[in-house]
Order: C-alpha cells, then sequence, then structure tokens
C-alpha cells in the first residue's frame, strides 16, 4: 500500500489514551456477550450481526474523531455506535423493539444512529452506506466546517460499484473523507479468496486506493494503538485539506455471520483458522501488552469491570420497562 506515514503526521498515543482504549473495547465486548446471552429469551425480535472479535477496529478508528465528524456504519454497527459515543440504553430499547429506542423501536439491531455522537446512520445493504458518508464529506466541505466524514464497510463490499464510485467522487473533489474498510476475509460464508481475483505481487486493495486517489494505510486490526495511529494520521490529512483515505483493518469475528452462536461447526472456515484469530484477541492483547506495561493493575481493570456491568444492567432494565411504539403512530416516518 501507499506509505503515508511521515514525520508530521506522527501520533504518539498517551498512557491515559492507551488505557482508555483498552476500557472502551472491554466495554464493547462486555455489552455483545451480554446481547448474546439474552438472545435466546426472543425478547430482542430483530437480527444482531456481534462484533465479538473485532472491538479493536471500531475504537481505534472512533477514539481518533471528535463528536462533529459523522461516521456512517453497516448492518455490524454495535462496536461503530458505541466506540463513538452512541447512547447505550437507547441501543438496547431499539434491540427490544421499544419507543424509547434510537429509531424508536422500529430499526432494529441494524439501524443504530445518534446525531449528538456523530452517527449518521447504519445501513444494512451492502455497500449503500458508502456514498451516504461522502455525502457528510461533501457538505462538511461546501459548509467549511473543519469535519471528517468515515464511511465503514467490509470487504464484501468492496465489490460493490457503489462503493468504487463513491470512492472515485470523493477522490475528484479531495473530500475529508475516510474510507474504512474492515477485512474480517468473509463475505457471510465464502472467504475473499473465493470472490476477488488474486493478482501476483499485487494487493487489490492498494488499487482500489491508487486507482481513486486516495492516500492509504494497512493496520493490524487486533492492535488498537496501532489503528488508532492510523486514523489519526488520516484525520489530519482530510482536516487540512488533503484528500480523502483509505484504512483497510485486518480483523476477525468470532461468532457467526448472523446470530450469537459459535458457527464454526459449519465447515467453512478452515480447521483452526478460528483458535488461532481467538488466540490473537484484541481485548486480551491489550490487557496483557497495558500490565506488561504497568499500565493496568488488577484492581484498576476490577473497577472497569464493575462499571461497565453496571451500565449494562441498568440499559437493559431501562428497556425492558420501556413501552413499546403506540399502535397510533405506525405509519409515521413512512414514505410512499
Amino acid at each position: 500500500m501507499t506509505d503515508t506515514t511521515t514525520t508530521t503526521l506522527s501520533v504518539v498515543t498517551d498512557e491515559p489514551t492507551r488505557l482508555e482504549l483498552f476500557r472502551s473495547m472491554l466495554r464493547i465486548r462486555r455489552i455483545e456477550e451480554e446481547i448474546a446471552r439474552r438472545y435466546g429469551e426472543q425478547r430482542m425480535r430483530c437480527p444482531v450481526h456481534l462484533s465479538v472479535g473485532q472491538e479493536a477496529a471500531a475504537v481505534g478508528t472512533c477514539s481518533a474523531l471528535r463528536p462533529t465528524d459523522q461516521i456512517v456504519s453497516t448492518h455490524r454497527c454495535h462496536g461503530h455506535y458505541l466506540a463513538k459515543g452512541g447512547d447505550l440504553r437507547a441501543m438496547i430499547a431499539e434491540l427490544y423493539g421499544k419507543a424509547t429506542g434510537c429509531c424508536g423501536g422500529r430499526g432494529g439491531s441494524m439501524h443504530l444512529f445518534d446525531p449528538a455522537a456523530g452517527v449518521l446512520a447504519s445501513v444494512p445493504i451492502v455497500g449503500s452506506n458508502v456514498p451516504i458518508g461522502v455525502g457528510a464529506a461533501l457538505t462538511a466541505k461546501q459548509r467549511r466546517r473543519p469535519d471528517v466524514a468515515v464511511a465503514f464497510f467490509g470487504d464484501g463490499a468492496f465489490e460493490e460499484g457503489v462503493v468504487h464510485e463513491a470512492a472515485n467522487f470523493a477522490g475528484c473533489h479531495r473530500l475529508p473523507m475516510i474510507f474504512v474498510l474492515e477485512n474480517n476475509l468473509y463475505s457471510v460464508y465464502t472467504p475473499v479468496d473465493q470472490r476477488q481475483p488474486a493478482r501476483a505481487g499485487e494487493q487489490p486493495m492498494a488499487g482500489f486506493a491508487q486507482t481513486h486517489g486516495l492516500a492509504a494505510e494497512h493496520a493490524d486490526g487486533n492492535d488498537v494503538v496501532a489503528v488508532h495511529e492510523a486514523m489519526g494520521r488520516a484525520v489530519v490529512r482530510a482536516r487540512r485539506g488533503d484528500g480523502p483515505s483509505l484504512l483497510v483493518v485486518d480483523t476477525y469475528r468470532f461468532l457467526e455471520h448472523c446470530g450469537a452462536s459459535d458457527d464454526d461447526h459449519l465447515g467453512y472456515r478452515p480447521v483452526g483458522e478460528l483458535a488461532t484469530w481467538r488466540d490473537r484477541c484484541p481485548v486480551a492483547g491489550t490487557r496483557a501488552a497495558l500490565r506488561d506495561a504497568g499500565l493496568l493493575d488488577v484492581a484498576t481493570e476490577l473497577a472497569m469491570e464493575s462499571a461497565i456491568v453496571r451500565e449494562i444492567d441498568e440499559a437493559f432494565a431501562a428497556a425492558d420497562a420501556a413501552p413499546y411504539p403506540a399502535a397510533h403512530t405506525a405509519m409515521e416516518a413512512v414514505h410512499a
């Protein structure tokens, strides 16, 4: 990929930030584990696409942004929403279909948004969120705001024409846009090597950036500090008017594509692949690195865990107590 790391764009992650990155990842992991634990109760009557294993990608990118920066997410949006500062109570209520949900209980897991946090939308149609993000970047440029727009997409969306069209537009107009490609190797059950042609000595993702005039970086999606710093460089470029960037983050989902279970028994993953990625768990790896550096002790982590569990319990209790949308509102926000 194009090397865009320079002295003027260096990003140094200080000790308090490293601790906060860990806390944010741990929080997302515990929230999604609780969703998975409760999903079988059949009270969350919507599909869920969990991002267990992909926390460093969400936290590393969103932690480099301001509240006024806009993100557009995908069907696998919980991590992005939470990392960007989305309201947990509104998210859980949305999963329960309650009126206090962030989409009034009408959208479910794949339609999370929070304008106050800069979560512009979450769109389940593969690739269709990307031009929305480009529209947000165009708006920021036209209104002369120092904001950045971010579109998340997976390696499956990389094969959608609208993604290329949006990237081409962003490159032509030098928009303050960052395309974050979370490469988790699979489009549902089909691996990337069965969907994209092999080219000797060439990375198709690097070619994508070069074709559309994007600066590009590649980051280890299990290393939250590496993702945070790469994203920081992309944000600096965007804010100073140097145009759009592509950040490719290699990551991996531990659970099934849609649902709360382990699906390794289906056989679409090579034997041992899931175990290998679990051994590289971003939460566990960050914990170990912080302990080795003397930045995290048992008491500090226990305090984090306690606060997170309390917040989660309160969010589920609030969702349980909230009303469902009133019947007479069924036609609101419906467009003919």
